[in-house]
């Protein structure tokens, strides 16, 4: 493969089967962080454990994401890329292995925070993904890529439920392990090598994280407008599974599979909202994805005020919607990310990437207090008290840039 250094890319940009590639890459690789959360309860039982104390698998998850996303992630803006990628994926695959087997919740708790170490390998995918691409078509190529990111979020929960359902929860980790394998290959023969130009060590590099959080305006905005969108979004797919399995609806495992593949379709967004700010248009794409999401909590609002039917068809626009939102919001702030100095990006994607995820952990446990406190009312007026929120703070920032050109 040829060598890429700190240049433009290409005109054209890659081509269709390499953004297959990689959209491949990123969804089967972050599917990893979730395929636990719908099987806590089978594996709960195999150590002996209770639900209290199993929790601690779900949450070792995401903090080793988050340490691999401002510990490791970085490192794409000092080491030579592909090999960076590769190592880490084959981590991931010994980690996967190791979780498939784990004879104790112990070997267990520490194999799933490798996992999530390991799955920032797809945070170190976007960043290449936006250096090939050209300025004028960055927002779609990173969009469609995006598109496999959420596919990946949004099928790997009732993906696992039904392996799990035929085969034991142990036979999700060992298939995901056989499928990275599999990606393994796929990003060996895809990726090109890019050894980015720096002056940094890697103390240097983790502590400019913090100048970088501090004085980047355009990180302050988008991540906050990510950390309330993924925010909903993480509330809504935790906590609707435990409204739906619950009487009035009480939904088995194939309805409520289907219920939660229902909200992939509004990935399809992605490139849309991406081509949108490539022409310019970031904000109006942000308002509008604020404005779904607004609109889909008002709709989950008013499915809890219906019965059978006519309440799950509510839920399932509402799911696609938060979905399409979501997404829309997410990749015109990527493309605002990745405009910024390419010496850069893999920092400035790492910090943006735990805004969104910390807006998710807080948003998973919300969801808990919602069901409980009020079910589909409490969690339709949070969510729209969240995207609120985010339509004052965009508001404010197109406000103060109307000024100053004025």
């Amino acid at each position: 493969m040829s060598t890429s250094v700190e240049h433009p890319a290409h005109d054209r940009g890659p081509g269709g089967w390499l953004i297959l590639a990689f959209a491949i890459a990123c969804g089967v690789t972050v599917a990893n962080l979730y395929y636990a959360q719908p099987l806590v309860g089978s594996i709960a039982e195999s150590f002996g454990l209770d639900l209290s104390n199993a929790g601690v698998m779900m949450t070792m998850v995401m903090f080793g994401y988050v340490l691999g996303l401002l510990f490791l992630a970085p490192l794409g803006d000092l080491v030579e890329n592909k090999s960076l990628i590769l190592i880490t994926l084959g981590a991931l695959i010994a980690s996967l292995l190791i979780a498939a087997v784990s004879p104790t919740a112990t070997v267990f708790v520490i194999a799933s925070l490798l996992v999530g170490i390991s799955a920032v390998a797809t945070q170190m995918i976007l960043p290449v993904v936006a250096h090939l691409a050209p300025e004028r078509r960055r927002g779609q190529i990173v969009g469609t890529v995006m598109s496999g990111l959420l596919f990946g979020i949004l099928l790997s929960r009732p993906v696992a439920t039904m392996v799990a359902g035929t085969f034991g929860w142990r036979a999700v980790f060992a298939i995901s392990a056989v499928l990275m394998g599999g990606v393994l290959v796929l990003m060996a023969i895809a990726l090109p090598r890019r050894k980015p130009e720096h002056s940094l060590n890697y103390v240097k590099l983790i502590h400019s994280l913090g100048h970088l959080a501090l004085t980047t305006k355009v990180l302050h905005r988008r991540g906050a407008y990510q950390f309330l969108m993924f925010g909903t979004f993480s509330m809504f797919w935790t906590s609707m599974p435990l409204v739906l399995e619950e009487p009035p609806f009480s939904l088995g495992y194939v309805a409520m599979s289907a219920f939660l593949l229902s909200g992939a379709s509004g990935a399809f967004v992605a490139p849309l909202a991406g081509r949108m700010a490539d022409h310019g248009r970031g904000n109006t794409t942000t308002m509008i994805a604020m404005a779904l999401v607004l609109f889909s909590f008002a709709l989950t609002w008013l499915g809890g005020h219906m019965s059978g039917a006519t309440a799950i068809a509510i839920f399932v626009i509402a799911g696609i919607l938060i979905d399409a939102g979501t997404q829309a919001n997410f990749v015109t702030g990527q493309r605002s990310i990745y405009a910024l100095p390419a010496q850069t990006r893999s920092r400035l994607n790492a910090l943006y990437l735990a805004s969104a995820f910390f807006g998710g952990t807080i948003g998973a446990a919300v969801s808990g207090f919602a069901v409980a406190h009020g079910g589909t009312t409490a969690i339709g007026l949070i969510g729209m008290g969240a995207a609120a929120l985010a339509l004052v703070l965009l508001g404010l920032e197109v406000s103060e840039r109307r000024r100053k050109t004025d």
